[in-house]
């Protein structure tokens, strides 16, 4: 990747994280640490832990994707540890940004590139985009199904749960449709029928069809001619979501030592689908916060331990971010 756009990720990565510093509370932040002691730093290991388990699905899908595109660079000089630097980069970027994906996978493609060649980089970087976010629905069927079997389900509850299990199965559905026929001239085609962006996607449509097509058969290859790799990749997303819930439990700890892991694979489920829901916003902001006040409560939790997870978790958060810019930083001097 070129210097300029190494700095210009680099620079907005830094303008946004200083903007989002400053909308804590100083006061809080410093008790919190206080109280989480030890456990905090746990939190901060864990996460260095769980970036192996979403570099390796990626290293796994760039590695195993051999449909041919003319482009005589091969995946050998994409090391398993540079790709993880990319990889915690590419997430602090998708934290700071609103829309998420409009940060990161851009920085990806673009670091990924000079490897491999630009087709296969976009191919792969969007295909552990749709694997990244195909396993989160299977997270959440999961978790309907843990509930069930741990909770108490009355009317309401539900009908909230009989809503999430279509969805998530309708959104199943569509990714598996999406991996076997490819889904970048599919997306391309919905957008064209938007008011707001229907005259840009027309034409980029228009003038990269040869592009999309190939990535398509990329994206398609990986599902037909490897569906061990590809499960493969999806079982490590998988595992990185429900592990993750390590996080939560470790806070809780603090606060309640007689903390229920299954508990908090509840927790982090309803408090990632609401967080999703609003994409739009930098780092989720107040979404990710209410989902764990409103599932803390849904689980008898006081809602002062809701808000201590969200507060240990958004500085975890804001520290993982300013490492993945100091990475971009340290690639861009190695440029």
């Amino acid at each position: 990747m070129k210097k300029k756009h190494q700095n210009i990720f680099f620079l907005f990565g830094i303008a946004v994280l200083i903007l989002m510093v400053s909308q804590l509370d100083f006061n809080e932040v410093i008790d919190g640490l206080t109280r989480a002691g030890y456990w905090f730093v746990a939190v901060i290991a864990l996460w260095m832990f769980l970036y192996i388990f979403n570099t390796a699905a990626w290293y796994v899908i760039i590695h195993n994707n051999k449909q041919h595109t003319g482009d005589p660079k091969t995946t050998a000089d994409v090391g398993f540890w540079w790709l993880y630097r990319i990889t915690v980069s590419g997430f602090a970027l998708n934290y700071a940004t609103p829309g998420g994906l409009m940060g990161g996978e851009p920085y990806r493609i673009m670091s990924l590139a000079p490897h491999i060649g630009t087709e296969r980089a976009s191919s792969s970087v969007i295909l552990y985009a749709m694997t990244h976010i195909f396993s989160h629905f299977w997270f959440w069927l999961l978790s309907v199904l843990l509930y069930i079997a741990t909770q108490t389900v009355n009317i309401p509850m539900a009908i909230m749960l009989a809503v999430v299990t279509a969805f998530c199965l309708l959104a199943v559905w569509f990714f598996l449709k999406g991996y076997k026929k490819g889904i970048a001239t599919r997306c391309m085609t919905i957008l064209s029928h938007f008011p707001m962006v229907k005259r840009w996607a027309q034409g980029f449509f228009e003038s990269h069809r040869e592009q999309l097509a190939t990535i398509d058969n990329q994206i398609a290859a990986l599902h037909k001619q490897s569906p061990k790799a590809f499960w493969g990749a999806v079982s490590l997303e998988l595992t990185c979501r429900i592990l993750s819930a390590l996080e939560i439990y470790f806070i809780l700890l603090v606060i309640m030592p007689e903390a229920n892991y299954l508990d908090c694979i509840l927790i982090l489920a309803f408090t990632s689908l609401l967080a999703n829901m609003l994409f739009f916003m930098p780092l989720q902001l107040g979404g990710r916060e209410g989902g764990f006040l409103l599932s803390a409560k849904g689980l008898t939790l006081s809602a002062g331990a809701g808000i201590f997870v969200a507060l240990i978790v958004r500085i975890r958060e804001l520290i993982w971010t300013a490492i993945g810019l100091l990475f971009i930083k340290l690639d861009r001097k190695k440029a």
